[in-house]
Order: structure tokens, then C-alpha cells, then sequence
């Protein structure tokens, strides 16, 4: 059975356009795989802590030595990894937020990035991602218009941190001027249903 995992990343519950896109981008990969099982992680509900002292001395406090608290963290870290590794894609719903993504998502990353469990280094110091095999769409969803441009952080962030985590095979999907004006939505939506309805 295929198991497509959704992430959103985004700061509302309701209507957050990158989840709209994230949705419609899952409902047409399931309705491409007959029987796919989909799970839904909002990142918003999860509250995951940002890297502080108490996460980061638990990923680096060998097995042995980690206290009741450390093995907490780490279980809810192996949670998501696990959780990730299972899928065969992933569908990300990414919202612009000041020219970054959102930092729930960031969060995210800084607890499935760790060192021997979703990556290595070789020998020679060329690191290895080890959440292998997967197809990722992203799905993200701007204000303005940054696609191509320099003010584009999040489109290299988001190639860097998962092919450095492994998945390289990743498809970006834009929705972009969504906040100049219905016309200007209502193209970036049809751009965008485009681009899901080619997949």
C-alpha cells in the first residue's frame, strides 16, 4: 500500500491557502493510487519546541546516559522519523512567512535532522542522506511574486535541507500573488491546479 504524508506547515487552522494547495495536491495522488493511505501531521497542533539546550542535549547524550526527560525527546524525534521513512511521498504545504518558511516547519526539520539516524558522513566528509526513495511535492504559497527572483529563500532552503536529508526527487508547485487583488488569486490558484492536475 502507498502512504502519502502530508505536512502543513502553516500558522493558521483554518484556510491557509498552502494547506488548500496541499489538499488538492494529495487528492489527486490519491486518486491516482486507489487504496492510498494518507496521513495528515499539522505542525500548528504539534507545537514542536524549538531547538533549545534541554532537545539539543538529548540528541548528542549517548543512549545510555540520557535521562527520563532526554528520552522523551528522543522518542518523540524517532516518532517522526519513523513516520517519515514509511511514506512513499510527501506533500508539503509551505506558506511564505517573511521570506522564510514558517518556523514550525524549520522546527520540524531541526527535530528529524540528526546525525547517524537521517544522515551521515562519509570517510571523505561527503554527507549521505538516509530518508531515501521518496517523491516530495511542495506546495507553496506566496503574496507576492519571488519565484526566479533573489528574494526566493525558501526554494533553495527547502532543496537544500531535504536533499541533504536524502530526497532529491522533489517537485515545487507556486501559487504566487495571492494577495494582489481576486484576479490575481483566482491565477495563481489555476497556475497552480495546473501544475497539480500534470502530476
Amino acid at each position: 500500500m502507498t502512504t502519502i504524508l502530508q505536512i502543513n506547515a502553516a500558522a493558521r487552522s483554518q484556510g491557509a491557502n498552502s494547506t488548500t494547495l496541499a489538499n488538492e495536491t494529495v487528492a489527486r495522488l490519491s486518486a491516482a493510487q486507489p487504496g492510498a493511505k494518507v496521513i495528515v501531521r499539522d505542525l500548528l497542533a504539534d507545537g514542536l519546541p524549538h531547538l533549545d539546550e534541554t532537545v539539543i542535549g538529548a540528541f548528542f547524550t549517548p543512549e545510555d546516559k540520557r535521562s527520563p526527560e532526554q528520552n522523551a525527546i528522543i522518542a518523540r524525534s524517532d516518532a517522526l522519523i519513523a513516520e517519515i521513512q514509511s511514506a512513499d511521498t510527501i506533500v508539503l504545504g509551505v506558506p511564505l512567512y517573511n521570506f522564510h518558511v514558517p518556523s514550525q516547519l524549520k522546527a520540524y526539520f531541526d527535530w528529524i535532522t540528526r546525525a547517524r539516524v537521517t544522515f551521515r558522513y562519509g570517510e571523505d566528509g561527503t554527507p549521505e542522506g538516509l530518508i531515501k526513495g521518496k517523491k516530495v511535492y511542495v506546495a507553496l504559497a506566496r503574496g507576492g511574486f519571488y519565484k526566479d527572483t533573489p528574494n526566493d529563500s525558501q526554494t533553495p532552503f527547502l532543496k537544500t535541507i531535504l536533499g541533504f536529508l536524502g530526497m532529491t526527487d522533489v517537485t515545487f508547485i507556486y501559487a504566487e500573488g495571492l494577495a494582489r487583488g481576486p484576479e490575481a488569486a483566482a491565477t495563481a490558484f489555476a497556475q497552480a491546479r495546473e501544475a497539480i492536475a500534470a502530476i
